[in-house]
Order: C-alpha cells, then sequence, then structure tokens
C-alpha cells in the first residue's frame, strides 16, 4: 500500500518511536479469523489510500489484548480499532477519523456547505441507519440457540425495510451523497460489504448491489485490501 509502513505492535509500558508529523493509525496486526477482512480500520486505510496521505500503522494484537491496554484507552475509550493520532490530535470512531481526514486532506468531501452537509449526512446514515440492523442480525446468527426465530424474523424485516428504502435513494445515482466519490461512499460500501453475510438479504436489491461492487471496484480498495490480507495474521 502506497505511503504505509509497519511499525510495530501496541502494548502496555511500550512506547511507539513515530516520525514526527506522521499520523499514526492504529489498525489491527493479528485479529481472529471470522472478522479479518471486515474490521473497521478498513474504512480509514481505504480513505487514507485515496487521499494519497502519507501514514504509519501501529499494528494490533487483538488476541493479545493489545485494545485493553491503558495506553490504548486514552486513544480509544472503547477499546476499539480504529484511531489515529495526527501531531497531538487523538482520535477514534471511523466515521469521525474520515471526515477529520477529508477536511484535512480536501479531498472525497466537497468543499461548499451544501455538499459537505450531504456527506454529513449519510456518514451518518451508513452509521445510525443501516448498520444497526445488520449488525444486529449478525450477532443473533453467530450466538443464537435455534429458538429466536421471532427475534430473527424482526430483524431480518428490519434489514429488509432498510435496504429497500436504499434501493429507492440509489435510482439514478453513482454515489450516495453527492455526484462524486466520497468517504460517505466509504462508510456505506464497507458496511453493505462487511455487514451482509448471506446474498440472500440483499439480491432483491439490485441498486444496492451495484452500488456497493461499484464502490469496492475501485483501484483504491483493491490496493488496501490485498495490502490488509498480506499484513493482518488471522489468531
Amino acid at each position: 500500500m502506497r505511503g504505509c509502513r509497519n511499525v510495530g505492535t501496541l502494548d502496555s509500558g511500550t512506547a511507539l518511536t513515530k516520525r514526527l508529523g506522521m499520523l499514526t493509525l492504529y489498525g489491527f496486526s493479528k485479529v481472529n479469523a471470522g472478522a479479518r477482512g471486515h474490521t473497521r480500520d478498513l474504512r480509514v486505510l481505504w480513505a487514507l489510500e485515496e487521499m494519497q496521505l502519507p501514514f504509519e500503522i501501529a499494528g494490533m494484537d487483538h488476541p493479545a489484548h493489545d485494545l485493553s491496554t491503558e495506553s490504548y484507552r486514552r486513544l480509544s475509550p472503547f477499546e476499539q480499532v480504529p484511531a489515529i493520532e495526527d501531531d497531538g490530535l487523538l482520535l477514534s470512531e471511523s466515521a469521525a477519523i474520515l471526515v477529520y481526514l477529508a477536511k484535512k486532506s480536501g479531498r472525497l468531501m466537497p468543499g461548499d456547505r451544501e455538499g459537505e452537509a450531504q456527506v454529513l449526512r449519510w456518514c451518518f446514515a451508513a452509521m445510525s441507519t443501516v448498520e444497526p440492523p445488520l449488525l444486529a442480525l449478525m450477532v443473533l446468527d453467530w450466538t443464537a440457540d435455534g429458538s429466536c426465530g421471532k427475534h430473527r424474523a424482526f430483524l431480518v424485516g428490519w434489514v429488509q425495510r432498510t435496504l429497500r428504502n436504499l434501493e429507492r435513494w440509489l435510482v439514478g445515482r453513482e454515489f450516495i451523497a453527492t455526484d462524486g466519490f466520497t468517504v460517505a461512499d466509504i462508510l456505506m460500501a464497507h458496511v453493505l460489504a462487511s455487514g451482509i453475510k448471506d446474498d440472500g438479504l440483499i439480491a432483491p436489491y439490485p441498486g444496492v448491489v451495484s452500488y456497493r461492487d461499484r464502490c469496492l471496484a475501485r483501484p483504491a480498495w483493491k490496493r488496501t485490501i490485498d495490502a490488509y490480507c498480506t499484513r493482518v495474521e488471522a489468531g
């Protein structure tokens, strides 16, 4: 991946040596096999690749509990990846990081007030409207013992309602918020790609499928996921 080098793993009592002025992304170096390739640090890695911003990676070993140290909680109060450190600024939450990077770089977000408002609107929609039902269904399917049929039917209905409304919005649109690709598309496409394990859920919505695949066909995403899969171990 362009502009990226691994600078090691953050663990308790160990300080990272960072190049002065270099943005540091805290992302996984090892994560469980089921999550590998779907983690939220990919959203930031994709944005950095699209923006061509220089950065370095602090590799986080999830099975070794790197996220549960006091030093990492200073960066991410909920012990989650991703987080960034940029010239003294500490920031977690993938959507917040993407908006920050767009403003920092002047890329992937329009400079006018209306365009910025639409991008922010759809960043929030990806995180607070589209992702919750997908994540709820995924967690239920991971943990259910077969006795949650009524609960699962409700969640499937919630997912279908969300995707149906998204399908309607995408008619005649190439991207979600504006005429051009923005950070809102990174968030939405990643939610759709990582949050749906059953293709049957999304198949009735060809516009959503085409939109997701159009975003994932971008060269920057392909470079991002290839580099991630080379670097991040399953454990």
